[in-house]
């Protein structure tokens, strides 16, 4: 029975000459015959955490284990062993090869695990079959819909019967009527054996689900009462790249908001004093924390739910 574990996972790119880190210190497990869904908005990390997994990009930092499997560590040919016979991945805009019918796009995977034609054919027909796309088989992906387009490229990553099953957005491009046939199959294709990981915005896959896993910050977070914090000079309010659910005000002294550089270092962005507030984006619209925010000085702030500062502005008739 398989086991992914993912420890401290943190995946970081440059933009623009600054860190962004979608994946930040993630922990998470995933046990045999699982569907797991990735839940979140687009730019928080889908498919960029799909990418890790499938090892096409290799963490800042953290472990991913599947068995007694190192995925970060692989090299040479046990990446390429890995890659095409332990995962298998649905894309998001199937990435069916045109030219070739669906029994070949499928059997691609056979053939580039070393089969012969016959074999690979033989293979890619038993899967479709199963899919029940027997009556597609001679079909260009052109002459498919959207729906058959999907199951092949399903069809196409079950082919070499993996045990971890990665699929990106996979409904995003089928219509209600198409969606209902890919959602069962993605629930059938979690079994003993085998893990199933959905990365997706679409909350009509949470019925399907095992566990969601939720990788967009909380959004219009429940009332909280104000808090007041005191930070001693030098002391870290928030780091780039945390969840945030309230904004703050500054009472006392000053804060600092720095970004990291993509080349080592930091910046500063802006020093925030008295009576001016910050960190409001991050709760408004479900972003991760864009900055790092630490005192100058001795200093104090008050947190404030986006509505409740909202209110306090408007009554004080100020901003920052």
């Amino acid at each position: 029975m398989s086991v992914l574990s993912l420890r401290d996972v943190t995946i970081e790119y440059s933009s623009g000459g600054y860190v962004v880190r979608p994946i930040n210190a993630l922990d998470l497990d995933v046990a045999d015959g699982e569907l797991v869904l990735l839940l979140g908005a687009s730019g928080c990390g889908k498919t960029t955490l799909l990418c890790a997994l499938a090892a096409l990009l290799t963490p800042a930092r953290g472990s991913i284990r599947l068995d007694d499997t190192e995925v970060t560590e692989l090299r040479g040919a046990p990446l390429a062993e890995y890659r095409g016979r332990t995962i298998g991945v649905v894309y998001q805009s199937f990435n069916l090869i045109p030219s070739l019918t669906a029994l070949d796009n499928v059997a691609v995977a056979s053939w580039n695990a070393g089969a012969s034609g016959r074999a690979g054919r033989a293979r890619a027909r038993e899967v479709l079959d199963t899919l029940g796309l027997s009556d597609r088989l001679r079909h260009r992906p052109a002459d498919l819909s959207g729906g058959e387009q999907q199951r092949v490229a399903i069809a196409r990553a079950l082919c070499l019967d993996p045990r971890l099953l990665l699929a990106d957005e996979p409904t995003a491009h089928l219509d209600e009527l198409q969606v209902e046939g890919v959602l069962r199959l993605l629930r059938d294709s979690a079994r003993p054996g085998r893990m199933v990981i959905v990365a997706t915005h679409d909350d009509r896959l949470l019925p399907l689900a095992d566990r969601v896993v939720e990788l967009t910050p909380r959004r219009r977070p429940v009332h909280t009462e104000p808090v007041r914090v005191a930070l001693a000079a030098g002391s870290l309010l928030f780091a780039q790249g945390d969840s945030g659910d309230v904004a703050y005000v500054v009472e006392e002294g000053e804060i600092e908001l720095v970004r990291e550089r993509a080349g080592g270092g930091e910046e500063l962005v802006q020093r925030v004093g008295p009576g001016r507030y910050f960190g409001e984006l991050a709760p408004l619209f479900g972003l991760r924390r864009t900055a790092t925010a630490r005192a100058a000085v001795n200093s104090a702030v008050t947190s404030f739910t986006p509505h409740d500062l909202r209110s306090l502005m408007a009554s004080q008739g100020r901003g920052g």
